[in-house]
């Protein structure tokens, strides 16, 4: 294929995912769309493998031949995949349902992705837009508990070309088979520009109205010297919470061509936080409620919503902050402990103070309150101190 050709082809595929995005917003009478979908399912909720409903529109032929090949599958794995190679199947079946007719599960079996050890692909014209993944990649504990779960990853194409009401179809999946939302991106797109452009998204930062709770969020850019193909990413996903500003149009279309389309994409993940179903079926209210800020943009796009806010699970962040406060007191129990209490005895009290005070905090323990890591910290502390210098550890019983 020459340059040009390339060219084209680009600008084709481009003005295609516009038109397609905004013939869902008249559907939907909604400015946010979902992006990027992933969530899990136990392996007891997942459905038979043997429930493919779309039968009338293919041949008789064509579906005995996937049956059989399905089960030629199934019966070549290990007596312990078995039942879940089919239940995945079952369920790519059903996601492909919800996506609508061009969707279908690969006939093949793939490697998988994510330490999931197999994976059905759901393929869109041929290509993979996402897939279904079960099995573990190893036999870790961490992965032994992940081979009890089948995993859903639909791409930003399978959520962008899906028939008009997917999400609602997906929402159905979801609440029926009590899964686990693990990441759902939400899009808002400027697709004729955003006034001021991705500098003044900069400026509001620096002038703090991103700032949430008084708390401002982490920044990083990039291709920012460039000029384009330019991207802001403000939060983190560690938090379970990102927003990237990026030059869409840069991306779909070259940069050669001038293009204006801004995208503002919120990624939600569900570390520390629970995403509910309800975020698929009401994208434009959850992103409003990520922050005051998201609230204006999307009322500058047109469209005012009812913020719906996605908040920090209590206790998985109590979990979450426990587990990191207990790593480091052993650490310091067991490694630093020996010498501190040498420093101690020989520095004065100014230079022992010199010494520990107005240092960071370990990166993995930055992201959490002064007062969790206060009450996090003292439990650390009994368990590691208390329980050696009682009765029992002295030998006074």
């Amino acid at each position: 294929m020459t340059r040009v050709a390339a060219k084209n082809a680009l600008v084709l595929d481009g003005n295609t995912v516009k038109l397609r995005l905004m013939a869902e917003r008249q559907f939907s009478k909604a400015l946010v769309h979902i992006d990027w979908l992933r969530f899990t399912v136990q392996l007891r909720n997942a459905p038979p493998f043997l429930t493919d409903k779309r039968a009338e529109t293919t041949s008789i032929w064509d579906e005995g031949y996937r049956l059989n090949k399905l089960l030629s599958i199934i019966n070549e794995l290990p007596d312990p995949e078995r039942d879940a190679c089919g239940q995945a199947a079952g369920l790519a079946d059903r996601v492909c349902m919800a996506l609508g007719f061009e969707f279908t599960r690969a006939a093949d079996l793939g490697k998988g992705h994510d330490f999931y050890k197999r994976r059905w692909s759901i393929q869109r014209n041929g290509a993979e837009v996402g897939w279904v993944g079960f099995g573990a990649s190893s036999d870790s504990p961490r992965q032994r508990s992940q081979a009890e779960t089948i995993h859903v990853n639909l791409y930003g194409l399978a959520c962008t070309f899906a028939e008009h009401g997917w999400n609602d179809r997906m929402a159905k999946i979801v609440d029926d088979l009590d899964a686990k939302i693990t990441r759902a991106d939400l899009a808002l797109d400027f697709f004729e520009g955003f006034q001021g452009g991705i500098e003044r998204v900069s400026e509001e930062y620096k002038a703090g109205l991103c700032d949430v709770n008084g708390q401002r969020p982490k920044m990083r850019d990039i291709n920012w010297l460039k000029g384009s193909s330019r991207s802001l990413y403000l939060g983190s996903k560690e938090a379970g919470k990102e927003t990237n500003i990026y030059e869409k149009g840069d991306q779909l279309f070259g940069e050669e061509a001038g293009s204006d389309w801004l995208r503002f994409e919120l990624r939600y993940g569900n570390k520390l936080r629970y995403l509910e179903s309800d975020i698929l079926r009401r994208p434009s209210d959850f992103f409003a409620g990520a922050s005051e800020w998201h609230a204006a943009i999307l009322r500058e796009a047109g469209e005012i919503a009812l913020p719906e806010r996605v908040s920090t699970t209590p206790k998985a962040a109590l979990m979450s902050v426990k587990a990191e406060c207990v790593r480091n007191a052993r650490w310091a129990m067991e490694t630093a402990a020996p010498t501190i209490a040498t420093l101690f005895q020989y520095l004065d009290e100014d230079q022992f103070l010199e010494l520990v005070t107005g240092k960071k905090l370990p990166k993995r323990l930055q992201s959490f309150s002064k007062a969790d890591l206060q009450e996090a910290f003292g439990e650390a502390f009994n368990q590691f101190v208390v329980p050696r210098s009682g009765p029992v550890a002295m030998g006074l019983h």
